[in-house]
């Protein structure tokens, strides 16, 4: 029984692995074509998308559809407006959505499928920009379009070849290349990406670090002298809020170190008169550190590769501006504790 398990489970293990081979290599075709004949039809397919002045509106029909709300999803999040447009709706009103301006992306991969054909048809009669994706050239939509690309006789993951998976995970790297194209074309940068993605852990990511900073110098957070003892810096962070951290400077300001409430415990334990000590000679120097300008995932980055619990924020002479605590972060959602 033990044995027959087994052969089933290696059996069932065997076929996920092709069908993932199956997905990939679609992939891996298509970018093959790019680069050995189809280049030239894909830059003409991005000078087009880039010259958009309206939305791209994407068209499909069943899976391609599902398919094409994706492709819109990440051309409306990389900067460029879209819309998704069903082709049986489109001539049933929704036709009006589409204006002289937008370019329609129309996505068959037979390209044969019928309500997508005779909308491609309606749109070269009106004059608006049609971009078709389908399996040849030779299919009735491409020659309906303004632009195609060829995605190549492709064979899906499905063992009776019929239900679309390769095919349509296909489709979707084109569209997701395309958008990537245009983005980039168009010097997309992260903080245009911010401006659309301003909620949840994305958005957060891309916050400045200096919005979110509880402990700030000239605020609640003192620049303490490296030439203190350990009790005066201490005292001197005794009241209000404080951090986990005393930040330390020198005598022009800048940071020489911090000293946390770990430093203080390892200290106290191997020296019972380390209080009296000078905080310069007991403190971490040259501590990993931000800058004005870094962003909450250089925070997060910083903290998890080096279990940090505090950094200091400094502006571009070195000099301490604030300091991030670790709870910070676990406020936005961006680590847990």
């Amino acid at each position: 029984m033990t044995t027959k398990t087994t052969d089933k489970t290696d059996a069932e293990t065997a076929f996920i692995i092709d069908a993932l081979h199956a997905e990939a290599d679609a992939i891996r075709r298509i970018a093959d074509r790019v680069q050995t004949n189809d280049g030239p039809a894909w830059r003409t397919a991005i000078d087009l998308l880039v010259a958009c002045q309206g939305h791209v509106v994407v068209v499909g029909m069943g899976k391609s559809g599902l398919i094409g709300a994706k492709i819109s999803s990440t051309f409306t999040s990389l900067g460029q407006p879209s819309s998704v447009l069903h082709p049986a709706e489109a001539v049933h009103g929704d036709l009006g959505r589409v204006g002289k301006n937008d370019v329609v992306m129309l996505l068959s991969y037979s390209g044969e499928t019928e309500e997508v054909v005779n909308l491609a048809a309606i749109l070269r009669a009106d004059g608006v920009s049609r971009l078709g994706i389908s399996t040849s050239d030779d299919s009735n939509l491409a020659k309906l379009c303004t632009v195609h690309l060829t995605l190549g006789d492709l064979t899906e993951a499905c063992p009776l070849n019929l239900a679309p998976t390769a095919s349509t995970t296909a489709m979707l790297a084109v569209g997701d290349a395309l958008a990537l194209a245009v983005s980039r074309r168009r010097n997309y940068d992260a903080d245009d990406f911010h401006k659309r993605h301003p909620g949840g852990l994305l958005g957060a990511g891309l916050r400045p670090i200096v919005e979110v900073l509880r402990f700030k110098v000239g605020d609640n957070l003192p620049a303490i002298p490296d030439t203190v003892t350990v009790r005066e810096a201490c005292e001197k962070t005794k009241t209000g809020r404080r951090p986990g951290a005393v930040v330390l400077v020198d005598t022009s300001g800048r940071l020489s170190g911090i000293f946390t409430d770990a430093d203080l415990r390892r200290l106290m334990l191997n020296d019972p008169n380390g209080l009296d000590r000078v905080v310069g000679e007991v403190m971490t120097r040259r501590p990993e550190h931000l800058l004005v300008d870094d962003l909450v995932r250089d925070a997060v980055r910083l903290m998890r590769e080096n279990r940090h619990d505090e950094i200091p924020v400094l502006d571009h002479d070195g000099k301490p501006v604030g300091l991030v605590d670790v709870q910070d972060l676990i406020a936005l959602k961006v680590v847990s504790e």
